[in-house]
């Protein structure tokens, strides 16, 4: 049978990233690209009804063959938005410990010391980038782990598991993912996102999302003669985000620690915008944290006058904490597979999101499980041989534990 490994370095080799700036479903259309071949590999494994739809999810099953509820498993396709992930050149390193060179040429250098979670490695195979894109274990490394376990029940129709439904999905990155997700026709009691971080990692609680967009409206005069008239439209930008709480950004938060984080700014004389996400785990300081940018706002349209200032403020994914808790018995089915394994469940909140935030909020409840990536979304992302081999167990034992 083929190794994880290598399904995993063909995934990345596909081009998947999304796009936020694409008002098309799936934001971009060569992730149906890898969904055409995981329809077909399924296919091939001997997978019930692989296939592909319409929107780019790809949808199988694999046939129960002992009385147990039905489980969902769900990757995504997509990879993030800020660094390509066009051309990967992954390698793999058996890790002894320091720094690892990713690029000698480049200069680009994974530091042992700036990146603590490599202490943990020593002595694994980690799979690296050559430091000009991203990796795409995020979340290619849980879609080769849920193939690597459909491979499992396939080639061993003797082993007791109840119907596996099986998803893989575009447009996670930017949060388009459950859009057009066929949760009736998914059929399953509940799932899990394979989505996470490393073995053992298992969240439901996720932040409330939110977004804001400032548009600046200035007025431009010849800088010789405009004193008392011109209103520079990128100071009065700055002096926006000068008035958000300095130590509210993702660099000085963690764990239930909210933020704002300005993810682009734009400006001249005459117009500036500012793209915010807001984040917080607690509904309510999420709702505080808005009403501080239309208090800032109303404040520079009254020093400056009306309409200097437009905020446009839209809601995101919620936590699907208030859904899970009513379903608590996945986050225990999990957690025991885990220990059964001689794993340690590490229940932690997610300070993001996962296609399971909404899923769960669409009748699915879908808890994400890790997917053994780190430094995801950037040029220092890597995962190791060990994790997806660990993952991959995991998943394999839910579905046996859940038959028992």
């Amino acid at each position: 049978m083929e190794s994880i490994v290598e399904r995993f370095l063909r995934y990345v080799s596909y081009d998947t990233q999304s796009s936020e700036d694409s008002n098309t479903f799936p934001s971009t259309l060569k992730q149906k690209e890898l969904g055409k071949l995981l329809a077909r590999e399924l296919e091939e494994m001997g997978a019930a009804g692989a296939h592909m739809d319409e929107w780019g999810y790809v949808y199988a099953t694999i046939p129960g063959n002992a009385p147990a509820p039905t489980i969902g498993f769900i990757a995504h396709m997509d990879t993030a938005t800020e660094l390509s992930g066009k051309d990967v050149k992954p390698r793999i390193v058996h890790y002894e410990g320091g720094d690892i060179v990713l690029n000698e040429e480049k200069g680009i250098v994974m530091r042992a010391e700036e990146f603590e979670c490599l202490q943990a490695e020593v002595g694994k195979d980690l799979i690296v980038t050559d430091g000009t894109t991203l990796l795409g274990a995020d979340d290619k490394a849980g879609v080769a782990e849920i193939m690597e376990m459909a491979a499992h029940f396939l080639a061993h129709p003797e082993i007791p598991h109840g119907t596996i439904r099986i998803a893989f999905t575009p447009d996670e990155e930017v949060g388009g993912g459950p859009e057009h997700f066929d949760v009736p026709g998914f059929g399953a009691d509940f799932g899990y996102t394979v989505d996470g971080g490393e073995v053992g990692s298992l969240n439901y609680e996720n932040f409330n999302a939110a977004s804001a967009v400032v548009e600046v409206r200035g007025k431009a005069i010849h800088p010789g003669s405009s004193k008392g008239k011109m209103i520079n439209a990128s100071l009065v930008a700055m002096e926006f985000d000068a008035m958000l709480p300095v130590g509210e950004v993702p660099a000085l938060t963690e764990g239930y620690e909210g933020f704002h984080h300005l993810t682009d700014m734009q400006g001249t004389v005459e117009s500036a915008s500012l793209h915010y996400i807001l984040r917080d785990h607690d509904r309510v300081k999420l709702e505080e944290k808005k009403a501080r940018l239309e208090k800032v706002a109303a404040y520079l349209n009254d020093k400056y006058g009306a309409g200097t200032i437009a905020l446009t403020l839209r809601d995101g994914y919620r936590n699907m904490r208030e859904k899970i808790e009513e379903n608590l018995q996945v986050v225990d089915l999990a957690k025991a597979a885990m220990q059964d394994l001689g794993i340690e469940p590490r229940v932690e909140p997610i300070r993001g999101g996962t296609d399971g935030c909404r899923l769960s909020f669409m009748g699915l409840p879908c808890p994400n499980l890790c997917a053994g990536g780190h430094n995801a979304h950037g040029k220092y992302e890597y995962v190791s041989v060990q994790s997806l081999l660990g993952c991959a167990r995991v998943l394999i034992r839910i579905a046996e534990k859940a038959a028992e």
